[in-house]
């Protein structure tokens, strides 16, 4: 082995850590997140980023109107939804 390739080998292993325990583990929960908000659904109950829970009422091309309690109804950014709950 050429002696350049050597002093290579030390960075090149690091980056293969950082790419299997950071990079690859961020972009299946990226596509995930993705996924989940394509699949969301009128009737469906979410938490929000600000961590208000609330039943999808009408589901849009970009936003969803959700009701957070009997008499309040909002419309809420697909982004912000964090998650689906079961």
């Amino acid at each position: 082995m050429p002696q350049g390739m050597v002093q290579f080998l030390p960075l090149i292993l690091l980056f293969a850590i950082f790419y299997f325990l950071i990079i690859r583990p961020q972009q299946k929960q990226q596509k995930a997140h993705k996924e989940m908000l394509a699949s969301l659904d009128k009737g469906d109950k979410i938490v929000t980023n600000g961590g208000l829970h609330a039943e999808i009422i009408k589901v849009e091309e970009d936003f969803i109107k959700i009701k957070l309690n009997d008499t309040a109804t909002v419309r809420l950014d697909r982004a912000f939804v964090a998650r689906k709950i079961d």
